[in-house]
């Protein structure tokens, strides 16, 4: 079928829409085995993939990869897919090498991580994320460690669940220099509620924001406030880590009562010696005038 000619050799606006349009359709064509691909969204839940899948549309904004058996995300692969905003990876075995590899892709909003192995986050982990709004990194048991600045660059964290892993501990800045944050899911974790714990969970109670499944966020040690609510050991913290003295403290004020002791003792000796050289210094003074007086009358 002939097509009608610029002067110039090209085709026409309409011919050249034509010529668009298929060559969008063959891009899209071009799915990820065993995946099913929709306008903008690749879903490839549940296909017992062993790898991040290959062939995957560069336009995809929605990429479901649940259920599957992926442990490492290529960050290379993934800087291509540079419009992705939805990226849900949970129930994988990726681990804890997950540091830059999100690095290409910083117009992501939401992020599922959830059923994994991760076992830490770092500052380097989602600090190229300027645009999230949900993460979730629920029901990773082995992830232990959270760093205090690990989400500084996430200003705009919304949501974020770290439900049901090992963590122990949380600094409180982490989660409250988020200005944006609302929802905070910290349920069945193996919370330490001592001292240190302290600034966390008053934070907690002053603060407005969500905590779902809030009657399972509780102490797992000591043993004393273990499956306690938070907001119930609150007071009892307050008393014992404000009030009373621990065994290292006691050891440090005898220590400190022993320095000043000593300082005393060694100031009072010392004052004592110069006292005696004054006197013998004074007497042999005392001493001289009178001889000198006795060879003056002589």
């Amino acid at each position: 079928m002939s097509q009608t000619m610029s002067p110039l050799g090209r085709p026409q606006p309409l011919s050249l829409m034509f010529l668009l349009g298929m060559g969008m359709a063959s891009e899209r064509s071009n799915c990820p085995s065993r995946c099913s691909c929709q306008y903008l969204e690749v879903n490839c839940t549940g296909q017992q993939l062993q790898e991040f899948p290959a062939d995957i549309p560069l336009d995809t904004r929605q990429l479901i990869l649940a259920a599957n058996n992926v442990s490492y995300l290529p960050a290379v692969e993934l800087s291509f897919l540079a419009d992705l905003v939805y990226l849900d990876c949970s129930k994988n075995l990726l681990g804890d090498d997950l540091d830059f590899t999100f690095i290409g892709v910083a117009k992501l909003v939401y992020l599922d991580l959830s059923f994994n192995n991760l076992t830490q986050v770092t500052f380097s982990t989602f600090s190229h994320l300027l645009s999230l709004v949900v993460l979730k990194i629920s029901d990773n048991p082995n992830l232990v460690a959270i760093e205090k600045d690990a989400f500084a660059n996430n200003t705009w964290l919304r949501h974020l669940d770290v439900s049901r892993t090992g963590l122990t501990f949380l600094d409180t800045s982490t989660v409250r220099d988020l200005p944006n944050l609302r929802f905070l899911g910290l349920s069945d974790n193996l919370w330490h509620c001592n001292c240190s714990f302290l600034d966390f969970i008053t934070w907690m109670t002053e603060s407005n924001i969500h905590f779902p499944d809030a009657d399972n966020i509780t102490c797992y040690t000591p043993e004393g406030l273990q499956a306690l609510r938070m907001q119930a050991v609150e007071a009892q913290l307050h008393f014992t880590c404000l009030t009373q003295l621990h065994k290292t403290d006691y050891v440090f004020l005898c220590l400190v009562g022993f320095c000043i002791f000593l300082a005393g003792t060694i100031t009072a000796w010392l004052a004592g010696i110069c006292a005696v050289i004054y006197k013998i210094h004074a007497s042999k003074g005392e001493e001289e005038e009178e001889e000198e007086e006795e060879e003056t009358a002589t």
